[in-house]
């Protein structure tokens, strides 16, 4: 099930707003004679619902009193808060992504279009939105579903083709009044249990799941079975429901992720590992690789596995990118490092491992991964990375 469209709401979803909403909430407080909560996570109820509600129903103020706290609030907004904001990591790339892949997006906001529209041309994400609907100055108590309804005739597309992205209750609330799909995003100011008991249909973790959710490609995990708990994986059963309602299973390998070193000698040798591997009963070479453990920063275990198989340390340790080995089953990754500057010394290795260290030629190493000898896929995508980065420049 692939939609056509797909509605953001602004703030907490594409844009983290909450200093400029918090310090502007604060000054209109203050203005008023209102105490104010020494914590500022005390106030985000302001991201999200209306102002002139926010103040009635959270102040008990009368409508003339909230209406002045708003004028208040905005009196710091427009040229100072407006911008004590930024924008979510990743939040440009996903938005050209879903543009270059043919969706039509569009913005349904509670704040004030001209304040949603500064920020768009502000953040130079203005172009890759068809539709921008946010409330008035003079109205500014529209409902959310209203807002969304607006956004969908704009967006001219059908319920079934759109779904509405959103942090709170309110956006889910309004996406069903509208008979549209939703989805509460995990990264804003509203928790998961608000989404599911708003009826969200989906539940974002990560940016990348709203793409996955555009393409009909994302699995909303409803439960996990443990099934095997061990000293290197865990194993469990989820039921996952997909984007148009079916249900189904998903056996899961969880692993703590690896880490795995390419080390050139200044003779531009690669340092390698042979050993004896179980699942395949034979002896291969690999580079020099294990795992992390669990909470354990990637770099220094980097470090830490070339040290003890390896006998070496190295004045330079540089990430060049991660792997996933088996993403059919397997939640593993692996985070590839190249290691130069080395100075050996005494493998520390464990009581039941047993391997030999070789140094191999760089270009004998790249053909034998491309003859099939070394069979291994971290071996062979960090030998010819490496190889490629070094070719064009890109390292030296």
């Amino acid at each position: 099930m692939r939609f056509k469209a797909i509605i953001f709401d602004f703030d907490g979803t594409l844009c983290e707003t909450a200093r400029g909403i918090i310090n502007c909430a604060k000054y209109a407080l203050e203005a008023f004679g209102v105490p104010i909560p020494q914590e500022d996570k005390e106030l985000e109820f302001f991201i999200g619902p209306p102002l002139l509600v926010t103040f009635q129903e959270r102040f008990g103020a009368d409508a003339q009193t909230a209406a002045e706290m708003v004028q208040k609030y905005r009196e710091r907004y427009s040229d100072k808060g407006i911008f004590e904001c930024e924008l979510y990591d990743g939040t440009r790339a996903l938005l050209k992504t879903l543009c270059d892949s043919g969706f039509t997006l569009g913005i349904a906001s509670s704040k004030p279009t001209a304040y949603v529209e500064r920020l768009l041309e502000h953040f130079e994400i203005a172009e890759y939105f068809k539709s921008v609907c946010g409330v008035s100055f003079s109205a500014d108590c529209e409902t959310k579903a209203s807002i969304i309804a607006r956004c969908i005739d704009e967006l001219c597309v059908l319920p079934e083709e759109v779904f509405a992205v959103g942090d709170r209750n309110y956006d889910i609330d309004g996406a069903k009044i509208n008979g549209i799909k939703s989805c509460g995003v995990l990264w804003g100011y509203g928790t998961k249990f608000e989404f599911i008991e708003a009826g969200a249909e989906f539940i974002a973790e990560k940016l990348d799941d709203i793409e996955a959710i555009a393409l009909g490609y994302f699995e909303q995990t409803e439960e996990i079975k443990p099934i095997f708990e061990g000293r290197v994986i865990n194993v469990h059963l989820d039921t996952v429901t997909l984007t148009d309602g079916t249900e189904a299973s998903r056996e899961i390998v969880a692993h703590n992720g690896g880490v795995s070193i390419v080390a050139l000698t200044d003779e531009n040798e690669v340092l390698m590992v042979r050993q004896f591997r179980a699942p395949y009963k034979e002896v291969i070479y690999e580079i020099p690789a294990g795992k992390l453990e669990r909470g354990e920063d990637p770099l220094e275990a980097a470090k830490r596995e070339f040290r003890e198989e390896c006998g070496c340390t190295a004045k330079r340790f540089e990430y060049i990118g991660e792997l996933y080995p088996t993403p059919g089953y397997c939640g593993e990754i692996i985070r590839i490092y190249f290691a130069s500057g080395l100075e050996f010394g005494e493998q520390e290795l464990d009581e039941d491992e047993n391997l030999d260290v070789f140094r191999i030629p760089l270009e004998e190493a790249f053909e034998r991964c491309m003859n099939g000898e070394f069979k291994d896929s971290k071996t062979q995508i960090g030998i010819m990375k490496i190889r490629e980065l070094i070719k064009n420049g890109s390292l030296s």
